[in-house]
């Protein structure tokens, strides 16, 4: 399928703070100065969004690092709910590689600040700027924390979006490194709580852009697969030392991105053909060829550096169960809150039966599992999915007029790892969907043999 036309956007004027005014970096705290409890003592980095220092709690002794955000974007609410977001994000994840964050307030001018613990270790981007390059060992042994990190992150609804070598501290190298994953201040909320909102909608682009997937890039709905994109371009610069995709002009970059073939890192380092397929794999245009998720990722990637085997079902088959909600008219916080409710039921319907959520987004999800391998037990699963299907209508009846709901159940091959489906066409969602008409649809193959449906 040919990827969508893409339009980029040129940057002009000089750089500006997400609110549209000149970056001003002025608002810098001294050493001596405090944030809650905490005395700052030095800065450590400064960039677009906010500014981290070291600090020591004033009694306790204890040292942190405080991160606050300029006073210029104090004024700017979503910025404001942004930062605040970041630390909420991070608290939700509790994960050993994952940065603590230990308390939030405010200073004077109303600028929020969090605590959070102060790391002693390298990046590893200045590990790979110092080597050069890694052998395809070491880059394992990294990646394997990094994403126990991305895959709780993950199961939290949580996409970082943000992947690369800079967000990365190695506090702990060796065969079996430690790893603390930072910078959750562009991650998105694939399940918002109650009272939470998403702060980026479609249309917007958000990331970095040696790192962004296409999607992101497009602007269009991403969900935890930009991450799986991350890992590609974070694999090969370790492998290669440099990014699959260089320009020094941001448009040109864009356009690379959403339209050229990625190159395969073989042409700059000695690694084999099937290290190649794992980071053309993550590299795809669509994000449907991606891996499903980070384990079937770094699976992949072990079994292409060690030579072991994927335990994988061959010719097996697997039933998938799509929702798509589409709004008709305006938006507001009621139908917000419908939609929201709806999505939430959905999503425990296809959990109780069985289903593993391959896809979510503020607006569809995509349910899979396998069917048996005996054609009478897969017969009345592929039954009991076709109903499952229609009785996913029935909320409607009292939801909110304005939301229009699709279902669409189908059956094709699947790869099927650890009794889940992990990727094969049944996944591949625009080979098959037919999007754009609510109520109930089940394909030929989802029906075949089955009287009465």
């Amino acid at each position: 399928m040919a990827v969508k036309e893409y339009t980029p956007t040129v940057p002009t004027g000089p750089p500006k703070e997400p609110s549209g005014e000149p970056l001003e970096l002025d608002d810098e705290l001294a050493p001596g100065d405090r944030a809650g409890e905490y005395v700052i003592m030095g800065k450590i980095a400064s960039g677009g969004c906010g500014t981290v220092y070291t600090a020591e709690h004033r009694v306790l002794g204890r040292k942190a690092a405080v991160k606050v955000l300029h006073t210029r974007l104090a004024g700017s609410p979503e910025m404001v709910e942004r930062f605040v977001r970041e630390a909420q994000v991070v608290n939700r994840i509790k994960h050993p590689n994952i940065v603590d964050i230990y308390e939030f307030g405010q200073l004077d001018k109303k600028r929020p600040f969090f605590v959070m613990e102060l790391l002693e270790g390298i990046s590893l981007a200045s590990i790979v700027e110092r080597r050069g390059r890694l052998s395809p060992t070491q880059a394992l042994g990294y990646l394997v924390p990094i994403c126990d990190a991305l895959g709780a992150a993950h199961a939290q609804g949580v996409v970082h979006r943000d992947l690369k070598a800079s967000n990365v501290v190695v506090v702990k190298d060796g065969d079996a490194p430690r790893v603390k994953l930072l910078d959750f201040g562009i991650a998105k909320l694939m399940r918002s709580g109650p009272g939470e909102r998403g702060l980026t909608a479609v249309g917007q682009r958000i990331g970095t852009p040696y790192a962004m997937a296409p999607e992101q890039i497009r602007g269009a709905a991403v969900d935890h697969r930009v991450d799986i994109y991350g890992l590609g371009v974070l694999l090969y610069q370790m492998l290669t030392g440099r990014y699959p995709f260089i320009s020094a002009d941001p448009v040109e970059m864009e356009r690379l991105h959403v339209e050229s073939p990625p190159p395969r890192p073989s042409a700059m380092a000695p690694v084999s053909a099937e290290i190649d397929a794992v980071v053309l794999k993550c590299l795809e245009k669509r994000s449907t060829r991606r891996y499903a998720d980070v384990h079937a990722f770094i699976d992949a990637l072990r079994a292409a550096v060690t030579g072991e085997k994927i335990a994988r079902a061959v010719g097996r088959r697997g039933v998938a169960i799509n929702v798509d909600m589409e709004i008709i008219g305006e938006e507001d916080e009621s139908l917000l809150a419908s939609l929201g409710e709806l999505l939430d039921q959905t999503e425990a319907r296809l959990r109780e039966a069985g289903y593993t959520l391959y896809l979510q987004t503020g607006s569809a999800l995509l349910g899979v599992k396998p069917l048996a391998e005996d054609a009478a037990a897969a017969a009345e699963e592929r039954k009991a999915a076709l109903e499952l299907g229609r009785k996913l209508l029935e909320p409607l009846a009292t939801a909110d007029v304005r939301l229009k709901l699709a279902v669409q159940v189908h059956v094709d091959a699947a790869e099927v790892h650890d009794g889940e489906v992990t990727g094969g066409p049944l996944v591949d969602v625009e080979s098959w969907l037919q999007a754009g008409v609510p109520g109930f649809r089940a394909t030929e193959s989802a029906t075949e043999g089955l009287a009465g449906y």
